[in-house]
Formats: structure tokens, sequence, C-alpha cells
């Protein structure tokens, strides 16, 4: 079976690719959805679970900053200079991944008063749980196409090669 670059950058390197791209930004990302939740249900603008929101919405912005810059440099721009995305799936697939991460990106900014400074807090959390809820989104979307075979619409590894010739004897 074919796999999209998205699932090829996870298999690949194992472990590290799978902690890197996935289980770390969605550990973070997770722990910021969960308390994020506790926060808007509780109103609860302090404590233990409001610094751990903040500190996982921060930390999740950043890393993805590096994340984003990373694939840009030595997956997205290499593969499209070299006409290689393995059909429209693949482009969905990367592309949704690293659109996820910029709900995120824009967060850590909110946290660290670079934007949204004079809003309320009461916005804030709008603006976070909108934020949180589009990372989903996306995220599921990368989730969904990077696990499907670009081989339904069309995508074989040589496929110029591998089309059968046509003889009249």
């Amino acid at each position: 079976m074919n796999m999209t670059h998205y699932m090829e950058l996870l298999a690949t390197n194992q472990p590290w690719n799978l902690l890197i791209f996935m289980a770390v930004p969605v550990i973070l990302a997770e722990t910021l959805a969960i308390t994020e939740l506790y926060v808007l249900f509780t109103r609860r603008n302090e404590g233990w679970v409001h610094s751990l929101n903040r500190a996982a919405g921060i930390t999740v912005g950043l890393y993805f900053i590096g994340v984003i810059i990373y694939l840009m440099n030595t997956a997205v721009l290499p593969i499209t200079k070299a006409g290689e995305w393995r059909t429209i799936i693949d482009v969905i697939a990367v592309g949704s991944y690293l659109i996820g991460g910029l709900p995120l990106i824009y967060i850590a900014l909110q946290e660290l008063g670079l934007v949204n400074s004079k809003a309320s807090d009461e916005d804030k959390r709008k603006v976070h749980a909108v934020c949180v809820a589009l990372f989903l989104v996306f995220g599921h979307i990368a989730m969904i196409t990077g696990m499907l075979d670009p081989a339904l619409l069309g995508y074989g590894p040589d496929t110029a090669t591998d089309m059968p010739m046509m003889h009249n004897h």
C-alpha cells in the first residue's frame, strides 16, 4: 500500500518522528483542550488548571512554530519543487496538519500578550475555545486523510511507467 507523506513522516525514524510530530504536539494540544473545558465551565481564571492551560497553550504554539518552519523547509518546499505530491489526498493531509498549528500559535501569541492584549478575559477565553476547536478540526482532517492510500486517486510510485503498453499485432 502507498502512503501519504504525512504517514511516511510519522512512520520513518521510529519512534522519534512519531514523538516529535504527533505525540508531543497532540499531548500538549489535548492538555490545552481539556483544561480549556475546565476553565470555561468553572470560569476560574486562576489556579493550577488555569496555569497549566496557559503553559500548554504557550508551549504548543511555540512548538508548532518550529514544526511548521522545519516541515516547510525539509518537506513541503522540496516536495512541491520536485512535483512529488501523491495526489490531493497528500496535499490535504500535510496542509491540514500545518494549518492546524496556526490557531495554536495564535493562542500562544495571545497568552504572551502579543495579540488581543486589551480584550476581556471572557473574549480571550472565546478566542481560546475557537482556536482549540480549529486545531481539532484540522488535526482530524490531517489524520484521516493522512491514513488514506493515495492510490485511491491514481497515485502509484511509478504511475507513468506502470501504464500497460497497447500493442496491435
